[in-house]
Parts: structure tokens; sequence; C-alpha cells
């Protein structure tokens, strides 16, 4: 099993829609038993919540159902995941501080930098109106990369 992890700050935005983005395109590609997919927030305020009404109302547009409660991602989670995926510099660095180890740190990556066509960070949404059709395409794109690597390493 390859284990994934999308990790923001609160969980209730960018790393739930990242986890279901992934989810639907290991579903579509008829890989649903190769993978453990999950998310977390580098934050635990919103700990047992559903994800932002707005990330829920994007993702359904786009076919895309979420089905996740927020959860704080914890020094333990390192053993857990085979990759820890960042929507941001901020997120990623929370990361590296929290990790035991050398390899630990080795897991941590920023997840547009799967993405061929972009680097960078996820912007975090929360706070505007707008926002939420921009970051699932960001994270659509960054999730094809991310299958597509997977799928070489096969």
């Amino acid at each position: 099993m390859i284990r994934v992890c999308f990790v923001c700050l609160g969980n209730i935005c960018r790393s739930p829609q990242a986890e279901g983005i992934f989810r639907h395109l290991v579903q579509e590609a008829g890989r649903e038993g190769e993978f453990v997919i999950d998310s977390a927030g580098t934050g635990g305020w919103h700990a047992g919540e559903q994800p932002d009404p707005r990330t829920r109302s994007t993702s359904a547009r786009r076919g895309v159902p979420l089905d996740h409660l927020a959860q704080q991602f914890t020094r333990a989670d390192f053993a857990r995941f085979d990759h820890v995926l960042a929507m941001d510099s901020h997120n990623f660095a929370d990361l590296l501080a929290l990790a035991p180890d050398h390899e630990s740190r080795q897991k941590v990556r920023r997840l547009r930098d799967l993405d061929p066509a972009g680097t960078g960070d996820v912007p975090d949404p929360y706070y505007g109106a707008d926002g939420f059709d921009h970051v699932f395409d960001l994270c659509e794109a960054a999730c094809r990369g991310l299958l597509a690597e997977l799928a070489v390493n096969r």
C-alpha cells in the first residue's frame, strides 16, 4: 500500500479537497486497492469538523465527493505515511520541524512541486469569498502529477 497524507493549516479547505481529488483520480485509474489516502492539518482547532461548506460545494460541483472530518497531523503520523504533502511553505516548514528524524523529513514535499506546469503554494482560500475553484484546479493538477509519479515508481 502507498500511504499518502495531504496537509494544510486547519484541514477544512485545501487538504481535504486534495484528498478527495486524489481519491477520485485513484478510483478512476482503478487503483483504489493500492492506496491509503488521508488529510490533516498542522493545527487542531477544527478537529472533528467537516470541510468548509465552500470547499464541499466546489468539490460537489466538480464531481468529487468529500467524506472527511478534520484532524491534526502528529509526529506519530510520519510512521503511518509514505508521502506527506504540504499545501504551502508554512505547512512545509511546520512539518519539517515536527518530523522526528531525517527519514521522516524526506517524506515531506510541497504538493505543487508535483504539478508539471507550476510550483509554489496552494493559496488558502478560507478568508476570501472566492478562490475555491482556483484551489481545486491547483490541487487537481498536482494530484495528477502525483499519481503519474507513483505509477512510474510501481
